[in-house]
């Protein structure tokens, strides 16, 4: 009896032991990715934080937020690969940043086979408005905002034809991606783009989760819940198209 007892309070120590570590583990992971895995009942599910400023090719100073884009590329991919992540939770609050380095991440999330949900709090901004629009269906709380407004570059620029021919073509690449993953129009994008009345110093829209979802930028209007509640959805979907397919390959 005593020994059976003393094996039950090893075994219990040995569990309280692992799931303190793994409590740990998690807790470090989050402090350095912002992310955290979260799992509820059959579903588990990967929550991404893009908050601050993107960082792309140029490192910014220490005293700002940042998210790193050479962090979140390989970790997408770990996401996309691994077979214990079912979906990915998208949450944003930026800034914007460097346009390539924001633009290569929403392209990412955009080819991505599992299910993903965004969701924007605080604001959506610049860049920021690609990365929202990029998962497959976005949502955003009624007190955030998003800032429309063409391409800028800091530091020194050659004012020559071709400089504002790249201008241009980058501005298309963004328009492009855009429209082609949410429910605006070119034209209705390219108006709240060049508007002159809403931004000081500057052409452009400052618009918030009404008018966002009104104009068909994004999706739907919710929060935390909402979001999980839908990603959760389209993760079982996704989960019985796989099986089906499965099921049809034996036979």
């Amino acid at each position: 009896m005593k020994e059976e007892l003393q094996k039950e309070t090893e075994t219990h120590t040995d569990n309280k032991s692992a799931d303190d570590t793994r409590e740990a583990d998690n807790l470090s992971y989050m402090m350095k990715t912002g992310g955290v895995i979260s799992r509820s009942g059959s579903e588990t599910i990967h929550c991404l934080t893009i908050i601050g400023q993107i960082e792309g090719h140029y490192l910014l100073g220490d005293g700002q937020k940042v998210t790193k884009y050479e962090h979140i590329i390989p970790l997408l991919v770990s996401i996309e690969e691994s077979e214990e992540i079912d979906g990915l939770l998208l949450v944003l609050n930026t800034m914007g940043g460097d346009v390539e380095a924001g633009l290569a991440l929403a392209e990412m999330i955009a080819s991505m086979t599992k299910p993903t949900v965004s969701l924007v709090l605080g604001g959506g901004h610049s860049i920021g408005v690609p990365l929202a629009v990029s998962a497959d269906v976005s949502f955003i709380v009624p007190s955030a905002t998003m800032t429309i407004h063409p391409v800028r570059m800091s530091g020194t620029v050659v004012g020559v034809p071709q400089t504002y021919y790249y201008f241009q073509r980058m501005q298309d690449r963004i328009i492009r991606f855009i429209t082609d993953h949410s429910g605006v129009s070119e034209e209705d994008f390219r108006k709240l783009l060049m508007k002159t009345d809403e931004i000081a110093t500057d052409t452009g829209s400052l618009i918030d989760g009404y008018q966002a979802v009104d104009c068909g930028l994004i999706d739907r209007t919710g929060g935390l819940s909402e979001a999980l509640s839908e990603l959760r959805c389209r993760i079982r979907q996704y989960k019985g198209d796989k099986d089906s397919s499965a099921a049809e390959n034996k036979t």
